[in-house]
């Protein structure tokens, strides 16, 4: 077969890098799930392997089973002689490319903890800066086995003798997408966290330890003014203008403008101001009642996620447990005209 007809491979040496010599000096490619045993001995669908992952591993749950399977199933099956394998080591920074030359075979002599293995001649080490950022995006799947579908022509292109494709910065589109997705996909991960975890008085209490590390006093009000959740002031009394009346709604949905008139309805003529927090987002009559009072503020799901990246360092390690977030720099795309 042509490198134009065979499957790339992207594969990973454990989350630390841990495999990488076994890849690199036994000229192997493995996979972990030992607790999965041989193989072989499983039948050749995808339900036996899911099967027998749920019976290996009772504590993982529904949703990780079918991924954890389907990986497994294509190392076996669906991987083929003369595929090729694009391995990123975390060791020494390089792309590695390879070919499949062996049939899968399950061994525990040389790393147990790796017994799946299929044998792999390595035929090119490139770095990490020959290709382009959406490339090395693909390859840095969360997978620990996957198809090379969207940047395929780049590894094809060193296979075929050609060199790597050298996109200069100013011009390399992908630069800005891959910042926008790892974004965009740290953003829904906060927002399905506070969702599905802190539903009702959780997800009040964790907008005042927000409101606390914005430099505001806050309270959880005594459930006795409906559509008060929160009392917010900058004094340590909480009698001085102005006082913060806060509703929290931690549907997804939209609030209405009944739901913000309901708060604003609270509010006394001087001295308070209402602040609407939802999950969700906010009709177009909502935010033009907004735009119609000064002493009222509607935040969505969008602002409140903007506020909580801003203010994540001041959080205490209970909160910073409940939303588990770490600081990454990402990539600007750069103007050409100021390259």
């Amino acid at each position: 077969m042509t490198v134009a007809e065979v499957n790339i491979w992207g594969i990973h040496g454990g989350r630390t890098g841990d495999a990488d010599l076994l890849f690199l000096k036994k000229n192997c490619i493995a996979i972990g799930w030992a607790a999965m045993g041989d193989l072989n001995k499983l039948a050749p669908d995808r339900d036996a392997f899911k099967a027998k992952v749920a019976t290996a591993y009772p504590d993982k749950k529904p949703g990780a089973i079918p991924v954890n399977a389907g990986q497994l199933f294509r190392f076996i099956h669906e991987m083929k002689v003369g595929d090729v394998v694009v391995y990123p080591s975390k060791r020494d920074r390089q792309i590695h490319i390879g070919r499949v030359e062996g049939n899968y075979a399950y061994d525990v002599s040389l790393e147990a903890s790796y017994p799946n293995r299929r044998k792999v001649t390595w035929t090119h080490s490139v770095p990490r800066t020959k290709f382009t950022q959406g490339a090395l995006y693909e390859i840095g799947s969360a997978m620990s086995l996957f198809l090379v579908k969207n940047f395929a022509e780049e590894f094809r292109a060193v296979l075929e003798g050609k060199p790597a494709p050298i996109t200069p910065l100013a011009q390399d589109e992908t630069v800005a997408a891959v910042s926008e997705d790892i974004e965009e996909t740290t953003r829904d991960f906060v927002l399905k966290r506070l969702a599905q975890e802190l539903k009702g008085l959780p997800l009040e209490s964790f907008v005042v330890h927000l409101l606390e590390c914005m430099g505001y006093h806050a309270r959880l009000t005594r459930k006795n003014e409906p559509s008060v959740d929160i009392l917010a002031h900058k004094d340590h009394l909480g009698v001085e203008p102005p006082i913060i009346k806060v509703q929290v709604k931690s549907s997804e949905g939209v609030a209405t403008d009944k739901d913000v008139s309901a708060l604003y309805g609270k509010l006394s003529s001087t001295g308070e101001f209402g602040l609407f927090v939802t999950l969700g987002q906010f009709s177009p009559v909502s935010r033009n009642f907004e735009q119609s009072k000064s002493n009222l503020r509607l935040i969505d799901g969008d602002e409140l996620v903007n506020l909580i990246f801003q203010h994540y360092e001041e959080f205490d390690s209970r909160h910073k447990g409940l939303l588990p977030l770490r600081r990454v720099y990402i990539p600007e795309a750069i103007d050409s005209e100021e390259a």
